[in-house]
C-alpha cells in the first residue's frame, strides 16, 4: 500500500502548491490516486490554515475528497491540533462525518482514549509509534493493540545518510507490532531512504507532505 499524506503540517508559507482547502485537498487526492496512491492521509485546516479537530472542517474536507476518489480516507489527530487530552477526544466525539481510519500519536497524553473513542466509532485507528518517543513501548502494553488497524512507524530521523538504521531501530523496537500491518514512513531527508528501505522490506509506505512538523 502507499498512503499519500496530501499536506501534513505544511502550509501556504511552504509554497503554493500545499493543498489547504477541501477543494484543493479533493484535486490533489485525485491526482495522486491517478499516480498510483491506494490511500489518503489529510490534515484539514481552518480557514486561516490551523490544523483542526472541529467536526465543521473535518466534514467539508472528507466530502470533498470522497466524491473525487474511491480509496480510504484518514485524517490526523495530532496533539498540535488540539492540546488538551479530554477536549481532543470530545472533538473526535462529536464528528458525524467520519474518515475511515485516524492517525494516534501513541507518545502523546490521551492517545488510549482517542484510540477508544474512534474504535468505538467504527473508524480504523493507525497507532502512530514515532522514532525516540516511548510510543513503542506504551503501544506493547495497551489493551487496544490488537485491535489497530495498522501500526505507524514514523521515522523522525531527517538525516538520509542515518534514517535508514533509525528506521531498523524503529522496527526492531516494535518486535512484532501486536501481529498488525506496519506502514513505514520518514520525513524531510530521510523519507526516500525510508521509503525506499519499506519497498525493500514488502512494508506498506507514505509519501507526500507528511514532512516538516
Amino acid at each position: 500500500m502507499v498512503q499519500v499524506c496530501l499536506n501534513g503540517r505544511r502550509s501556504a508559507a511552504d509554497g503554493a502548491g500545499v493543498p489547504l482547502s477541501p477543494e484543493d485537498l479533493a484535486r490533489s487526492a485525485a491526482d495522486a490516486v491517478t499516480a498510483g496512491a491506494t490511500s489518503v492521509h489529510v490534515h484539514p485546516r481552518t480557514p486561516c490554515g490551523h490544523d483542526s479537530l472541529s467536526p465543521r472542517v473535518i466534514a467539508p474536507a472528507l466530502e470533498a475528497i470522497r466524491a473525487r476518489v474511491r480509496v480510504p480516507v484518514g485524517v490526523t489527530t495530532g496533539a498540535w491540533a488540539e492540546p488538551d487530552p479530554a477536549a481532543r477526544s470530545a472533538r473526535v466525539r462529536a464528528w458525524r462525518v467520519l474518515p475511515d481510519f485516524a492517525s494516534v500519536n501513541w507518545h502523546e497524553p490521551g492517545a488510549e482514549e482517542v484510540a477508544a473513542q474512534l474504535l468505538g466509532a467504527g473508524v480504523g485507528v493507525e497507532a502512530g509509534i514515532w522514532s525516540g518517543t516511548d510510543g513503542a513501548a506504551r503501544f506493547a502494553l495497551s489493551p487496544v493493540r490488537t485491535r489497530v488497524l495498522r501500526v505507524l512507524a514514523e521515522v523522525t530521523d531527517p538525516h538520509p545518510a542515518t534514517a535508514g538504521s533509525s528506521a531498523r531501530a524503529l522496527l526492531a523496537g516494535l518486535g512484532p507490532a501486536a501481529g498488525r500491518p506496519v506502514l513505514l514512513h520518514g520525513e524531510d531527508g530521510g523519507a526516500w531512504p525510508v521509503l525506499r528501505l519499506a519497498g525493500r522490506l514488502g512494508l506498506a509506505t507514505r509519501i507526500g507532505l507528511e514532512p516538516g512538523r
